[in-house]
């Protein structure tokens, strides 16, 4: 199995710090949703694979393929309601990799996030399979077990806490949404797990704690300020961040290394924009979580974000050597 692997994979210890994180989450999302996650999950890195070594082998003439695209296909599962369609799923992790990655040239030289692009892909195409009130697990045991494979869909649902603070202004207890115990996307949920996924990945420096804080603080500060403007639509800062995937988004993507911003003012303008954007998106567009779209936003300012830093630092460093 090893020299299979090492045959067709490339090693990336970056990668690879990332998916001790994700694989916690991913288990804990098993638990919460029951086997069909997992069946998810699988389906979903076998597809990525497929379409990353059909394009490195056959466009690119390449022997092996990133671990990242491993990486790529756990993040956009967890972004996924647990009761999608395989055949949708397959849709969107395909065209997530080749459009948003493969066809900038690979791993390392795309400009937007591959898992968001799958992910906002299938969610303009197929609005209702991705919209619909999550459904919990027949009564039982804890978790999703009961469930098993695949989870009585159609006998109890529940509308996602932000669906319902949006429909009717409605509030979940703020305890079980930090736990994750609630309604959501099968790895958006628990908001302890991805608070230490943080810590962890900046301990070991490979998320980028300037980008973490200025989403952080671009949220905050505009729904503060809606919050005392009266705008109803908007709520209080912490019960926001709890809500959706703000903080899936900002620890897993919008710190991805290769389209996020570089420099370190980079990094806080493109961490604010991300934070800004979402509150807006969730606030006032028809889109109920404005996450995924705040960061492809921001993959897409990055670029130029980073010249405009590099070129003003040229033009300090320069001046300041003539006046030397």
């Amino acid at each position: 199995m090893k020299a299979f692997y090492e045959k067709y994979f490339m090693k990336q210890k970056m990668m690879r710090t990332v998916l001790l994180p994700l694989s916690i989450i991913s288990l804990f999302a098993i638990y919460n949703f029951g086997l069909r996650a997992l069946l998810l999950l699988v389906f979903n890195i076998v597809v990525a694979c497929i379409v990353e070594y059909l394009c490195e082998t056959k466009i690119y003439k390449k022997k092996k393929i990133s671990e990242a695209v491993i990486v790529t296909a756990i993040l956009y599962t967890m972004t996924l309601p647990v009761s999608l369609p395989l055949w949708i799923s397959a849709i969107g992790i395909a065209f997530g990799v080749f459009f948003g990655k493969m066809v900038f040239g690979g791993f390392g030289k795309n400009i937007f996030n591959p898992a968001l692009v799958g992910r906002v892909f299938i969610y303009i195409n197929f609005p209702n399979p991705l919209t619909i009130a999550w459904n919990e697990a027949a009564s039982g045991l804890p978790g999703g077990f009961t469930s098993m494979i695949m989870p009585h869909i159609d006998q109890v649902s529940t509308a996602t806490p932000m669906l319902l603070f949006r429909n009717d202004g409605g509030t979940l207890d703020a305890l079980k949404l930090f736990l994750g115990n609630v309604p959501g996307v099968i790895g958006e949920t628990s908001k302890l797990l991805i608070i230490l996924a943080a810590i962890y990945l900046i301990y070991k420096k490979v998320a980028s704690w300037e980008i973490m804080a200025g989403s952080i603080i671009g949220f905050s500060g505009l729904s503060l300020i809606f919050n005392l403007m009266g705008v109803e639509s908007v709520p209080n800062p912490i019960y926001g961040m709890l809500l959706g995937g703000f903080l899936f988004g900002v620890v897993f993507m919008a710190t991805d290394p290769v389209s996020a911003a570089k420099t370190v003012p980079g990094k806080w303008i493109y961490g604010l924009i991300i934070g800004v954007v979402t509150v807006i998106i969730r606030g006032f567009a028809l889109f109920s979580g404005g996450m995924m779209f705040a960061i492809l936003i921001g993959n897409l300012f990055a670029p130029i974000i980073d010249y405009t830093v590099r070129g003003m630092q040229a033009k300090k460093k320069a001046k300041k050597e003539a006046t030397a």
